[in-house]
């Protein structure tokens, strides 16, 4: 069966169709066009198998439609010819064709990091989270986890609809009061691979990777005394909300994950009524009606669902941010106060101080001969090249670099990172041998020492300990994903950052350190793993405030920035959003800007959307019949971006704020303008007298540049302050 799935794929490409909800728009009325006029069914599944059948000159069977949706969006997944696609856009009923894209996952100390303490706070006056239900969509679960016990946890509301499944290596009996849900969708990567992750049969939620077990476990796993990898970071585990209930979705497996597999999931995760959904993916940057998962999240968003998903790991390329429509709240990455440091000493006596998870506890090795090969071919890591020896791969260096070197004798493994804007080291990887892997200005020390001498040497000291507090932090790493937003500009992202950087938490028994067994697999296994990424930043979110200083009362650093630019360059919005997340802080916020479902709809309307485009969203719209003062910069988010163009000097946008706390509260205003821009707010004290009040603010945005000044983005704060 599989080789045939693989020919037919020659000629087949997964689509997706969105179609209007009511029934009398998908049938036609009249008689003009019966070749396109399907039979009338009493069901939507074979409405769309009629549309496919009189489209689609071969037969058409239930394999063929993979999936239906009918909660986020209505529509389904198909898979059809790029012709067939063509005649299907123009079908009466379509508002939305789009072919399957694949998508990637963004692959402790953070809860002390950011202010949540046992004792007291955000966790106490929450209950620990007790009672919520979050939704995953990523990569499974590994349902033995201590993580996942549910000691001392009530079951769950009647109202949850959600339930595990059982599958050939996932029993439904795994399933408790913590993990309360359990589903796998890979009808798509089985179309487009040829096979599936649960190798046939049901669909299997269980965790191969690591990935999906991570980042729950992050969100909301149990307290877990004596958690580590390898003793590094030992500690007690606690997820963000440690008595929160977790349901997972799995839509990714070793080929990564598939659009119609992904809205899949999220339409069971707001069918079953989970209340907040944590996605760890994406894509590259797209235009929001042309992005399925924007489309699928604005409906879960219509239900209200709490949608987080990580910003990505593009790098600090400007405009690479993704998942940035206003209903998500965008995560980037950061660092936390915490190194495992490991140095490199050279000959000539520099010392290079790095990190490193390599298990083994040296104050100082011999000094060994240091030689650099092409790590990217496999003939050079022979034994009579590197036993013995340090290997240095210039172009950076991984575990399987690690057991390379290892079976053929080598001594050490220094990689080195290529790249410049990456001037400290962030990253610590558990080598099975002596290894670290050095920044690029360490490596540029190396590079010149080894230039300088005929035969270099270099010893490793590895402390195998964990430090807490003697770095600045947070950081905002440079793999973190910048503004502005390639979709909407007038609209910031990311909107926050959080811990993302050698983050630990749970890790699946089947899964290698690298998370793909499939792929490297060098033997070991753990029940805890650090790993970095977006993916890790995002379960730290559920909805809080944030702030731009870091744990030395000053601005939060940008790690990735160009090589001469100085070490204390300021993160800007484009780059951390509103700053770092303070959990404390959402407990009594004083003010919110509240936004929902009509603000977004006024959105759209004032990007320009046709109202075939929005329909994509809200399948009953009809026309666009109001709009937002200003632009899609009106919309009331709590962020200005102002574009000035050669035809605009002044922009003059609305808020509104709406109070949360029970007292009377005067609000004042305090403005730091941008370099260039003269900022006018009004009125500047706003009183507020009775809880849930809303009061409105104008700020008027003048362009004071002069001369043909090249583009580039200013910052400035507007703050109200009681």
């Amino acid at each position: 069966m599989a080789s045939i799935t693989a020919r037919l794929l020659h000629h087949s490409v997964l689509f997706l169709f969105l179609t209007q909800l009511t029934h009398s728009a998908l049938v036609p009325k009249t008689n003009s066009q019966p070749a396109l006029k399907p039979q009338a069914s009493n069901t939507y599944i074979h409405w769309y198998h009629s549309m496919v059948a009189t489209h689609s000159p071969r037969p058409v069977n239930t394999s063929r439609i993979l999936y239906t949706y009918d909660t986020v969006m209505h529509g389904f997944a198909v898979e059809l010819t790029v012709d067939e696609a063509r005649r299907m856009s123009s079908a009466p009923g379509v508002t939305g064709v789009y072919k399957d894209r694949l998508i990637n996952l963004h692959t402790t100390r953070s809860p002390g990091f950011i202010g949540l303490d046992p004792g007291n706070g955000a966790w106490n006056a929450t209950n620990f989270g007790d009672g919520v239900i979050v939704g995953f969509i990523d990569s499974g679960i590994w349902p033995e986890s201590a993580t996942f016990d549910d000691s001392g946890l009530s079951p769950v509301r009647a109202s949850w609809k959600g339930k595990c499944v059982d599958a050939h290596d996932f029993n439904a009996s795994l399933c408790n009061n913590k993990l309360v849900g359990a589903k796998a969708f890979d009808a798509a990567a089985k179309a487009m691979l040829g096979s599936t992750s649960s190798g046939g049969g049901v669909p299997s939620p269980r965790d191969t990777l690591g990935h999906g077990t991570h980042v729950s476990s992050t969100a909301a796993g149990a307290q877990v005394p004596g958690a580590s990898l390898y003793m590094f970071s030992r500690g007690t585990a606690w997820g963000m909300a440690p008595k929160a209930r977790i349901a997972m979705y799995k839509a990714c497996g070793r080929g990564g994950c598939y659009d119609a597999d992904i809205v899949a999931a999220v339409d069971a995760a707001v069918k079953d009524g989970v209340d907040i959904i944590s996605m760890s993916l994406g894509g590259s940057p797209e235009p929001f009606d042309r992005d399925v998962i924007a489309i699928a999240t604005f409906g879960a968003e219509r239900r209200g669902i709490f949608m987080a998903l990580s910003a990505g790991n593009a790098d600090p390329t400007a405009a690479t941010v993704i998942n940035a429509a206003p209903w998500m709240t965008t995560v980037g990455a950061a660092t936390v106060d915490r190194l495992f440091p490991a140095n490199l000493t050279l000959g000539n006596g520099v010392v290079i101080a790095e990190q490193s998870l390599y298990t083994m506890k040296a104050k100082g090795t011999s000094m060994v001969e240091l030689v650099s090969i092409d790590c990217s071919v496999e003939e050079d890591f022979t034994p009579d090249k590197i036993m013995g020896k340090i290997v240095v791969c210039m172009t950076g260096a991984s575990i399987p670099h690690g057991v390379k070197a290892q079976n053929a004798g080598g001594a050490g493994l220094v990689g080195v990172d290529t790249t410049s804007w990456l001037r400290d080291g962030i990253d610590a990887t558990a080598f099975p041998l002596p290894a670290l892997t050095l920044s690029y200005t360490g490596g540029e020390k190396l590079r010149a020492y080894m230039a300088s001498e005929p035969k270099p040497v270099a010893s490793f000291s590895f402390g195998c300990e964990t430090v807490i507090g003697q770095n600045r932090a947070p950081v905002v790493v440079s793999f973190s994903s910048r503004g502005p937003n390639f979709a909407a500009p007038e609209l910031l992202k990311p909107d926050v950052i959080a811990p993302g950087a050698n983050i630990l938490a749970a890790w699946s028994g089947a899964a290698s350190l690298l998370g793909d067994s499939f792929r490297f697999d060098d033997g070991r296994r753990t029940d805890y793993n650090i790993i970095s990424g977006t993916s890790m930043a995002c379960p730290h979110e559920r909805s809080t405030t944030a702030g731009t200083l870091d744990n030395r009362g000053r601005d939060i650093r940008d790690n990735g920035v160009t090589l001469g630019s100085s070490n204390d360059t300021a993160a800007t919005p484009l780059v951390a959003g509103a700053g770092h997340i303070r959990p404390r802080l959402a407990l009594d916020p004083g003010l919110v800007y509240d936004a929902g479902e009509r603000d977004y709809v006024d959105f759209l309307c004032a990007m320009n959307y046709s109202a075939g485009q929005i329909r994509s969203f809200v399948p009953d719209f009809v026309r666009c019949t109001r709009t937002l003062a200003g632009g899609p910069a009106g919309l009331n988010y709590p962020s200005f971006a102002v574009v000035f163009d050669n035809r605009t000097a002044t922009r003059t946008l609305t808020r509104t704020l709406t109070k949360v706390s029970e007292e009377a509260e005067t609000y004042t205003v305090i403005v730091r303008a941008p370099e260039h821009v003269k900022v006018i707010v009004t009125p500047t004290t706003l009183e507020f007298k009775e809880p849930k009040e809303a009061k409105s603010y104008t700020v008027e945005f003048r362009n004071e540049a002069r001369g043909n000044r090249k583009t580039e983005w200013e910052f400035g704060h507007i703050i109200w302050q009681n």
